[in-house]
Formats: structure tokens, sequence, C-alpha cells
């Protein structure tokens, strides 16, 4: 990019506009905007997709334009040319010889007003500042477009919800008409330069002491137009697609949680990025394992006997191999024992811990021999009962 001082386009100083119009200097502003207007027209990238030097000269043809199409500044352009013709006025950092023998300083000719190493306003920047600094009305390609977004669902199981897992989406999005390749005409017609933006793609809207630039409403900022719409998008310039993406779920994903896939989305305009999908994951529950945060829980069935005396049991896992659990002597129902290590993975890359919670079961069926070890194990019990403490706490 060239050197800029106060908004100053050094390079431009050096550049012949005249001749990438193909015009004299002493053109008529007819003969200037006839002569744009064929350039343009022949070097549009929309006429010429693939063909970069047509592009290139799209741009300088349209820079031109921009300063000696309007009165002000060619004006102002070609006093410059013929003050500074004949030497490279713009040696930044030191000084410069010029026409007549004459050595000026840059910082001096285009100093920032009130900046540092420049002189307080005034000077060749104030006489150049409009043409080549703030406010000036630029000819550009179309601006670049981020695409937009696409929301999606998908489905996964239990076990792919934490390990990961690649799926395929099948994504519907909008994109440009694959009949007219997002130019809006109809295939075979060609376009002309719009003319009431004259090819720039936006229109200037004074706002009373300011100018705001807005996307020309006629040509929607393609900067041509085309009398026959394209049949297929009535001349949007857009249609729909349909493609098949592989999309990675992380490990540990939860139930629900939404997933930014960056630049997986609708395509961009103009050159510019993809927009982003975004995938709402639903996870299908396990027969017998849940999730509870980083960790996993199971609900362990375990007899009267095994609660009473304690005992050793094994306990399933999620990667198939089982542990072993110890049951202290008098354990209740409803009591949870913690085996570390053997929950979900977490973002870290460690793993929450596996919560087993045991259930005493009581049989709905006894034979003879378990009624009567039941029945003696009530009469060696009998002298506590219970709910003594119950009774006495309820008439407290």
């Amino acid at each position: 990019m060239a050197d800029e001082t106060n908004g100053f386009r050094a390079d431009w100083a050096n550049k012949d506009f005249y001749a990438e119009l193909g015009v004299k200097k002493d053109a008529s502003a007819d003969e200037i905007k006839k002569s744009y207007r064929k350039l343009a027209r022949a070097n549009h990238p929309d006429s010429n997709p693939g063909d970069t030097a047509k592009h290139e000269k799209f741009k300088k043809v349209a820079e031109a334009y921009d300063v000696v199409g309007d009165p002000d500044k060619r004006k102002k352009y070609d006093e410059m040319r013929s003050l500074y013709a004949g030497g490279n006025p713009f040696g930044f950092g030191g000084q410069s010889t010029y026409a007549g023998g004459r050595t000026y300083n840059f910082e001096d000719l285009f100093g920032n007003a009130g900046g540092t190493g420049g002189t307080a306003g005034g000077g060749f920047g104030d006489m150049f500042g409009d043409l080549f600094g703030r406010g000036q009305r630029r000819t550009s390609r179309p601006r670049a477009t981020k695409g937009a977004d696409i929301e999606t669902t998908a489905t996964i199981g239990f076990v792919e919800s934490l390990e990961g897992v690649t799926i395929q989406l099948r994504l519907t999005s909008d994109a440009p008409c694959p009949d007219c390749n997002g130019t809006g005409g109809k295939p075979g017609t060609r376009p002309h330069v719009c003319p009431d933006c004259e090819g720039a793609g936006f229109i200037v809207n004074d706002m009373g002491g300011f100018s705001v630039n807005e996307t020309c409403p006629r040509c929607g900022g393609r900067q041509l137009i085309y009398d026959e719409p394209c049949p297929t998008c009535k001349g949007s310039g857009r249609g729909l697609s349909g493609r098949t993406i592989s999309a990675r779920i992380p490990a540990g994903v939860k139930d629900g949680q939404r997933i930014r896939l960056r630049g997986k989305g609708a395509a961009g305009e103009s050159g510019g990025p993809n927009g982003d999908l975004y995938v709402t994951v639903k996870v299908t529950p396990h027969r017998i394992f849940k999730r509870s945060g980083d960790n996993l829980a199971v609900e362990v069935p375990i007899a009267f006997d095994e609660a009473a005396l304690g005992a050793e049991i094994k306990v399933p896992t999620l990667s198939g191999t089982p542990v072993t659990l110890k049951i202290p002597a008098g354990t209740p129902t409803g009591r949870t024992f913690r085996v570390r290590g053997k929950g979900a993975q977490k973002s870290d890359g460690t793993k929450g811990d596996l919560l087993a919670t045991v259930e005493v079961q009581v049989p709905a069926v006894l034979d003879a021999e378990a009624r009567a070890a039941v029945e003696a194990y009530r009469a060696a019990t009998s002298s506590k009962p219970l709910r003594a403490n119950l009774f006495e706490q309820a008439g407290a």
C-alpha cells in the first residue's frame, strides 16, 4: 500500500490518470466519462471472470475516473502535477528536489495538523487534503461480505458424546445463483454500467455538513445492471446450495450443547469469508449410565446381606472393563461411592469420576429356607424396635 501522510496518497502524484483513461489532458468532461464507461464495461470483473489483467485494469480506470471525473479534484490534481513535474516529490523521511532545483522537506509540505513532526495546519496538505484524503468518493469493487451463519441439529449416541465423533451433515444454504453465477442477469446477455451510480457501486447522500456512501439501490452494489434479469433467481443473484460436510463433534459434548464450526456456513460474497455453522447436539440416553457434569452416574443393586455384612462387588464402566467396589458393613441404601477417572472426558483432557449409588433390593418372593432365616433375624432384633425414636420425637 502506498505511503500516506495527512490522508495524502503519495504514489498518485506519479500516476497519469489521463493515460489510464485513454484521453488527452484537455479532454472534456463528457469525453472522460464516455471513455471511462467504455473501459469499465470492457474490463469489469463480472464480465471477465478469471482475467486478472482486466481486473487490475478496471481498478486503475476506476481510480483515475474518481479523480479526473470530478471537476474540483481534477483541477487540484492538474495543479499538483504541474507544480511537481519532473521530479519525485514524495521522498518520505527526508528532503527531495523538485522542478526548479529547489529543495523541500516532505513533512513541512504535508505535515499532519497538530501531529508529531508536522506543521500545525495549512500548506499543501490542506490544499490537496480533500483530493487525496478524507471525504473522497472512491470507486471500488463490491464490498466483501461475510456469508450467513447456518443453524442445524445433530443427534449422536451417548458414548459418541463422551469420546467425540465425526458426523456427516447435509446442509442447504444461501449461495450465488448457479445459472447466472450471482450476477443477477439472464445468462447470455451482457451487462452495462449502472447509470445511477455510474459504476461506482454506491451513491453519495448529502446529510447536511457531511456525506454518506450508500449501496446503490439500483444495482445493489454490483456496479453493473442487466436489462433482462436471470429467470432462475429473478435478478437477485442468489439461490440455494445443497452440500454435505464433515463436522467434528468434540469429546465431552453435552445434550443440548451448541457447537460453533468456523467457516462451515454459507459462502461469502465478493471474496468475503464464509459464515459459521452452529450445531445443536442431541444425545440419546444410555440404558444404565447418566451424565452428571463431567461425571457419570450409575445405580447398582445390592442384596440385604451385602449391605448388612459388607461385600466386594463388580461395577460396570463405560469402557467395558468392570471395577471392584468395596461395600462396608452397614451400608444404607442410597449411598454413593466415587470411582475416580472413570467418568466423562473434560475439556483439559482429563476424566471425571464414576458415581455408583447402591440400592438395597428387597426380594419379592422368599423360599422356605430364606423365610426361616429372615424370621430368625426378626426374632434376634425384636428387643431393639427400629422406630422407637420416631415416636419419641413425634411427641416432643
